[in-house]
């Protein structure tokens, strides 16, 4: 069984639903209110350990309610949360509109995540028994560099979501085997809209790139190949959210399985595929029989 640590966030999402988001100033009617446990680290950790992996999750929650039920919700999707601190304060939150079409905006508030600056007693120990270590920027950089260098000096498989979308320090690309930003996230890091250019460009600073694309699927590139693009399966999107950390938690698995990078690649779509068909992020994230019977190689 592959082994992931996930060093990242956890958050309660607080998801209103409405028919068209509104703007800047402006006030719409929702048709329902869920409070979902999310946070791009939970969700990639929960997408791994449903899709098949032992999975370790190493962050923070608050003494509140929400925390307890974070806790609990890793837990029971076979997360071990052994080195999830519990702090002082409250837990993270996500404020999240989800429109018809699936669509989302989001507005995070780091809570505890914001304690996470650093590694705890037998968290380096833990990142080095790992076959891949997970890592996303909702919490403090400083903690993000601390644990790719730390994975780096231990011969664990880094693989860095880029996201939410910033400038990243010369020193954390090159602890980076593995970089996967969407589209727009690619573009905030090399100024280039083209996923190709831009994929292109990241490969001076990591060694590997895949870029996902939504609806249309994922392109990966490499220094020594040339670019693949791998489709998505074609679905109706009911809520995007999570979608793309359930590609990354599936595509962790099936790299540490050592499947070939384009079933690789097409068995996470088919993870994020039946992802979007069901509203939240971690609830809606789908177990491995379920990817099974929807992956077509």
């Amino acid at each position: 069984m592959t082994h992931i640590v996930v060093l990242g966030s956890t958050n309660m999402d607080l998801v209103a639903y409405v028919e068209k988001a509104p703007q800047l100033g402006e006030t719409v009617t929702g048709r329902e209110f869920r409070t979902i446990p999310g946070g791009k680290g939970a969700n990639q950790a929960i997408a791994a350990a449903r899709a098949g992996a032992t999975v370790s999750m190493i962050g923070a929650v608050g003494n509140d309610a929400f925390g307890t039920r974070l806790r609990s919700t890793l837990e029971q999707s076979g997360v071990t949360t052994d080195h999830l601190r519990t702090v002082e304060g409250p837990s993270g939150t996500a404020h999240i509109v989800v429109d018809d079409e699936g669509g989302n905006a989001i507005v995070v508030v780091p809570g505890a995540n914001g304690t996470v600056d650093h590694l705890a007693p037998g968290d380096e120990a833990l990142i080095a028994s790992a076959d891949a270590l997970l890592l996303q920027l909702e919490i403090p950089l400083a903690a993000v560099l601390a644990g790719a260098r730390t994975a780096r000096a231990h011969g664990v498989r880094t693989i860095l979501t880029p996201a939410p979308a910033r400038p990243l320090p010369p020193e954390l690309l090159a602890a980076t085997d593995l970089l996967v930003p969407n589209e727009h996230e690619a573009a905030t890091l090399t100024g280039r809209t083209d996923p190709f250019e831009a994929g292109a460009a990241l490969l001076d600073s990591v060694p590997q790139v895949v870029i996902t694309l939504g609806a249309a699927g994922s392109l990966h590139l490499t220094r020594d190949a040339g670019p693949l693009a791998v489709p998505a399966p074609p679905v109706t999107a009911v809520d995007s959210t999570g979608a793309g950390d359930t590609f990354v938690g599936a595509l962790a698995v099936a790299l540490g399985e050592e499947r070939p990078i384009r079933e690789a690649l097409t068995w996470a779509a088919a993870a994020a595929a039946l992802s979007v068909q069901k509203e939240g992020a971690s609830a809606s994230m789908p177990y491995r029989p379920e990817i099974e019977a929807r992956y077509t190689s």
